[in-house]
């Protein structure tokens, strides 16, 4: 039941209780007023009764004394005493209309009587004093009629005021228990009147009101300092109070709600700070290696419940081979070709998770935690692929989280591209087209670059001109050509490994720089070089194009020349060895100063 409603009832009971316990004191004290008025009554009877029988008593001594001493001041004193009776008379008459009992007006009527008589007699003695029968009025003035006379009025007078006792007592008597009654009654209700404002008090101010608005108070003030951890237990009271701590339980819930929905935009406005900085750093990197350094930084970042490998395309466009990993993934394949990804073959992120219900790409193992495969593309060639596997306490959320791993994948793919772009221009500044070495450009600027940062380290350069290169041209074409120096090239490179650089110089001629080796290093090289061109025909188009052979000739800073002269003196090797017969060897360090002479190849 609502509070309005109890306390309404409450209040109207209280005020009825409260009318009739006045009602019930008002009735108590009319009882109280009619026992006041009945002991008023009592004692006017009884001083009336009194008075009359005093009165007749004193008149009977002044008619006495008149007639013993003839003293008129008696006789004085007797008619006065008169004019009193003639008062009580009248009283007497009053009291008869005051509606008194018939018994005790029968009464009064005997003392109004008798005091007649009484009176009758004694102005009959006085009337014959006067004519001088002093013996008569002696006689009737103390004589036996006199006497019973007087004494009928006494008791006449006691009989009126025992009946006049009696009465008031029986009033008095019935007034006291009325007034007791209505007193019980009026404290009966008084105290019903109290309890019920006792109940009210406590059950409703404390128990309904005063204890849950405490208890409530405290959750409203964490409320207030958007403490939303605080327990609001449900009341199911179906009143004010009821409602208002549904209202709070509401206000606690949508408290929750905007904390929650507020650490989501947060999240959210986070997520796209890192992905802003991965972007403008994606933008920066002038490496592969800077890609994927980015990369491997920034995604556990941006989705730190998730493990994932980047993997970017060979040039052949077969294979992708992982640059960067982060969270240790389980799943992948370090290497793998672009067949074995469905997310590769249908161009499009692809799931791999026996939840979803979708095959699993060939490059995932069979376990249980969901792959995510992303392919990063670029001007609609993909370049590679970003690949996400659930860690053990986190999962791959919903559109949002695809979207942010589509965004990135993009831009990955952008900057990915862009570097393989820019690798291919680069190649294409310092390499050259047809064999893939470092062009004559390249050459000069590390031979520089040498001489002006290390020209006290040591240094070989080999000079390498294919022998009789004009008859491959001529007998087989120059795509056979082609292919003999594309030969050459790439068995200089397979040679020399990562001992140098090997550089195209010119036409059919070749030069290689190796740091750090001295003359004799450098001679062995050489000749193992020479010995891997020489040991296998080569084939173009079906015809054996006979066997190969260049002619080397070997320079270093052993001689103590200056680098700027150690091309000159490895190309004078090199003519030496032409000079010689060609498919030879020759150290620049062996040749005497007139043998520095070019010749014809």
């Amino acid at each position: 039941m609502r509070i309005s409603v109890i306390t309404n009832w409450a209040y109207a009971a209280t005020v009825v209780l409260t009318v009739l316990s006045g009602s019930a004191f008002i009735l108590s004290a009319t009882s109280a007023n009619r026992e006041r008025i009945a002991v008023e009554e009592h004692l006017a009877l009884s001083d009336l009764a009194e008075g009359l029988a005093l009165g007749a008593e004193e008149r009977t001594d002044e008619a006495r004394l008149y007639v013993m001493r003839d003293d008129i001041s008696y006789l004085d004193a007797f008619q006065g005493k008169e004019a009193e009776e003639r008062l009580r008379e009248r009283s007497i008459k009053g009291i008869r209309d005051l509606g008194v009992a018939p018994i005790e007006l029968q009464a009064l009527d005997d003392v109004q009587k008798n005091a007649d008589v009484l009176d009758r007699i004694e102005q009959e003695a006085i009337a014959l004093y006067r004519k001088g029968d002093q013996a008569g009025a002696r006689q009737a003035l103390f004589g036996p009629e006199h006497e019973r006379i007087q004494t009928a009025l006494l008791s006449a007078v006691t009989r009126f005021r025992d009946l006049v006792n009696a009465r008031t007592q029986a009033v008095m008597q019935d007034t006291q228990k009325r007034s007791d009654w209505w007193g019980f009654v009026a404290k009966t209700l008084l105290a019903v009147t109290a309890a019920v404002f006792l109940s009210v008090l406590y059950f409703i101010l404390k128990r309904r009101i005063a204890m849950p608005l405490m208890r409530m108070t405290g959750i409203v003030t964490r409320l207030a300092r958007q403490d939303y951890a605080v327990d609001v237990p449900l009341d199911r009271r179906r009143d004010e109070i009821g409602e208002m701590n549904e209202a709070i339980h509401i206000f606690r819930e949508n408290g929750l709600e905007r904390d929650r929905l507020d650490a989501e935009r947060r999240r959210d406005q986070q997520t796209k700070d890192l992905i802003l900085q991965m972007m403008h750093r994606l933008q920066a990197c002038q490496a592969q290696d800077e890609l994927a350094e980015v990369v491997a930084l920034f995604a556990p970042q941006i989705f730190p419940d998730l493990a994932g490998n980047l993997y970017i395309m060979n040039e052949s466009r077969s294979t992708l081979s992982r640059i960067s990993s982060w969270h240790e993934p389980r799943r992948s394949e370090p290497v793998f070709p672009a067949t074995a990804c469905w997310g590769l073959r249908r161009g499009r992120p692809h799931a791999s998770s026996r939840e979803h219900g979708d095959i699993s790409c060939q490059h995932l193992d069979h376990q249980d935690a969901m792959g995510l495969c992303v392919p990063l593309t670029a001007q609609g060639d993909v370049v590679g692929l970003l690949y996400f596997e659930e860690r053990p306490q986190g999962h791959i959320q919903a559109e949002a989280s695809r979207l942010y791993l589509e965004l990135i994948a993009e831009n990955i793919g952008l900057a990915a591209a862009n570097l393989q772009l820019r690798d291919k221009l680069t190649n294409l500044s310092i390499r050259d087209a047809l064999t893939g070495l470092y062009n004559r450009r390249s050459l000069d600027e590390d031979v520089n670059h040498h001489a002006r940062d290390r020209e006290m380290e040591q240094l070989c350069c080999m000079m390498i001109d294919i022998d009789h290169f004009k008859r491959f041209n001529d007998e087989f074409g120059h795509d056979a050509g082609d292919e003999v120096m594309r030969y050459v090239a790439q068995t200089i490179v397979d040679t020399i490994g990562e001992a140098g650089r090997a550089y195209r110089f010119g036409g059919e001629e070749f030069t290689v720089l190796l740091p750090g080796i001295g003359d004799a290093e450098g001679f062995d090289i050489a000749e193992r070089l020479r010995s891997n061109i020489r040991g296998l025909p080569l084939s173009h188009r079906g015809r054996i194009l006979g066997p190969i052979s260049v002619s080397i000739g070997v320079g270093s800073l052993a001689e103590g020349a200056a680098v700027s002269t150690l091309l000159t003196r490895a190309d004078a090797a090199l003519l030496e060895a032409k000079a010689q017969g060609r498919n030879m060897t020759v150290m620049a360090s062996v040749l005497l100063p007139d043998s520095k002479r070019r010749g014809s190849a």
